[in-house]
């Protein structure tokens, strides 16, 4: 069976941490660089010529900050999968980033290793937020007063359950070991929770469950 690539755009102003991520995924045939930019107002750009599947941002860039530039590709071209790459585990550098349509975030000092496999899962739309931002988020909502009362919703009891599982930053495995599913039924109850709902990520199913009262701060 033939292997998917993903195409990906890195976006960085230090050649150094440019050289360190094509190193990395240079191991994963899977990853294919189609793009390098210094910069947001670059990285925008070069989004429109290359269409990447993915791409990697650094946070503090010149000109055009990757926080900015991932709002704007973010609205032009929602399909595409952002991860911030970071020195810093400044939560809320990095929670201001999710809340702009970030998928993810990785520090430049992990292991090659935990890079390919959380790419990989951000790729296929199956990787859970930490359970640090996930916190996080729960904490940013409780501070604007108490939850609403629950709303009417499409969704069945289960995919309730597995939203606020979902919304606590659990992954796909966790869920599926609390309920006694398989993975792919979990899987399948996402797919069906994210049509229903007319959402696209993780990300946006814990602001969904929170705005509603779907789940306990």
């Amino acid at each position: 069976m033939q292997t998917r690539s993903f195409r990906v755009l890195i976006a960085d102003d230090h050649a150094h941490a440019r050289e360190g991520m094509r190193d990395i995924l240079s191991i994963d045939p899977q990853f294919v660089i189609v793009g390098e930019a210094v910069n947001g107002e670059e990285a925008l750009r070069m989004t429109e010529t290359v269409m990447p599947d993915l791409i990697l941002m650094d946070i503090c860039m010149p000109n055009m900050s990757g926080l900015e530039a991932t709002k704007l590709i973010k609205e032009r071209f929602p399909y595409v999968k952002i991860v911030m790459v970071t020195v810093s585990d400044d939560i809320t550098h990095l929670f201001e980033a999710l809340k702009k349509g970030a998928q993810g975030y990785l520090l430049k000092n992990l292991q090659p290793s935990s890079w390919h496999e959380y790419l990989r899962a951000i790729a296929i739309d199956e990787a859970p937020m930490s359970k640090e931002l996930a916190f996080r988020i729960l904490q940013e909502f409780s501070t604007k007063g108490p939850n609403k009362a629950p709303v009417s919703t499409p969704l069945t009891s289960r995919e309730r359950e597995i939203l606020e599982r979902v919304a606590k930053g659990e992954s796909n495995r966790g869920i599926a070991t609390r309920f006694s599913l398989s993975e792919h039924t979990v899987k399948n109850h996402l797919k069906n929770i994210l049509q229903k709902l007319h959402l696209e990520n993780r990300v946006q199913l814990t602001r969904y469950a929170l705005e509603n009262g779907l789940v306990e701060t």
